[in-house]
């Protein structure tokens, strides 16, 4: 007989229909449409999306909605956001496994936490924010937190979630050596289309698909153009949150030489990334890293080779040959390779298109993934 359904309640500061948190949201969104047929998913979150005040329309706040057969969703509005609030919730849903998003929320990780200390399971998903590189940014301030937990026991029979072995070593490092981990890799997107054969640009196109940001390094990457010696286009998606920082990435925009033409696109919505990657030679993100990378695996289905930091889980493409993963302060050899990409011939870069989709499809395969994934949640 098969085990019966558990009920897992999981916390998160950002959920759909918000897009602009970038990959936690498809994280997730892809665990429920996988795991649907073993869990039941009950997910608390905010009304609004990462940086927003407007309220999400067709959403009631403070109570459950029915977001799918499996998943039900309580969207908290902001006056309604405390403790006592979120400790009634805790306290009148019934479920197996609680599982909280994330390190340093207040209302989303370590409140929740706190409260469900006495739950029999505890799961919590460092999503990469206890990777070396994570540390850059407010890096005392993060380690002074830890620490804190730590000594107060926060952790304690807690189990983390690593979406990698590397993860769960990054993990030990930080909190120490008998820290549960259990390692499951991301889910990708439920389907991957059939491959279409397609030329390679006249004038050679790159897309880049991530919030411009430091750590997404969007001005080391427009940067590295500039010795570029081809006609190139570079497209740029994602949110912008600091204008001055935009303005750094404006003014190098407006230095680099004639032959380089850099648009910036705007936000999308997560669905149609994959329809926007079929369009374009080359994908790029010189991120300081990543703990999965959703729009580099989209990338690659659809075709496009990648042009990546070596500080992801996606290592040893050129020997793949579906794209190159590179230390991202090298720019000479970052502008190397996309001077190697932007004048690649049309049947070397119908091989590697190829290739990249092949190495796509081989990991959307892969059965370990589901297998960890349900293991995590038994």
């Amino acid at each position: 007989m098969e085990n019966p359904k558990k009920n897992i309640l999981i916390f998160l500061d950002w959920f759909l229909p918000g897009t602009k948190s970038g990959g936690p949201v498809r994280s997730y969104a892809n665990m429920l449409d996988h795991l649907g047929d073993y869990c039941n998913f009950y997910i608390v979150t905010r009304n609004t999306d990462y940086c927003s005040t407007e309220v999400y329309k067709n959403v009631a706040s403070n109570q459950w909605n029915t977001f799918s057969k499996n998943t039900s969703v309580y969207y908290f509005s902001k006056d309604q956001l405390n403790r006592k609030n979120i400790k009634k919730l805790v306290d009148e849903t019934e479920f197996d496994i609680a599982y909280i998003n994330g390190i340093y929320s207040w209302y989303f990780s370590i409140l929740p936490l706190w409260l469900l200390k006495k739950h029999m399971k505890i799961i919590v998903s460092a999503r990469g924010m206890l990777n070396p590189q994570a540390f850059s940014v407010k890096g005392f301030k993060k380690k002074t937190y830890l620490s804190i937990a730590n000594a107060i026991g926060l952790y304690k029979n807690v189990v983390f979630h690593a979406t990698n072995l590397q993860e769960s070593k990054h993990i030990k490092a930080i909190l120490g050596n008998n820290t549960k981990t259990k390692v499951a890799p991301n889910f990708p997107r439920l389907l991957v289309g059939e491959f279409t054969q397609r030329n390679k640009n006249k004038v050679t196109t790159f897309a880049n698909v991530a919030r411009v940001s430091i750590e997404k390094g969007t001005l080391k990457m427009i940067n590295a153009f500039k010795k570029v010696s081809e006609n190139v286009i570079l497209d740029i998606y994602g949110p912008i949150y600091d204008e001055a920082y935009w303005k750094l990435c404006q003014n190098e925009i407006d230095s680099l030489p004639s032959n380089v033409t850099v648009n910036y696109k705007g936000s999308v919505e997560s669905e149609v990334i994959p329809s926007i990657l079929e369009q374009y030679d080359f994908f790029i993100m010189l991120s300081e890293g990543e703990n999965f990378g959703h729009s580099i695996l989209e990338a690659l289905s659809a075709g496009c080779p990648v042009i990546i930091s070596d500080k992801t889980p996606w290592q040893g493409l050129e020997e793949k040959g579906v794209g190159w993963d590179l230390n991202i302060n090298n720019t000479e050899k970052v502008s190397q390779i996309l001077n190697s990409a932007s004048s690649m011939t049309d049947e070397v870069y119908k091989r590697m298109s190829k290739q990249a989709f092949e190495y796509a499809s081989d990991f959307y395969k892969d059965p370990q993934t589901m297998k960890l994934n349900r293991e995590l949640f038994q």
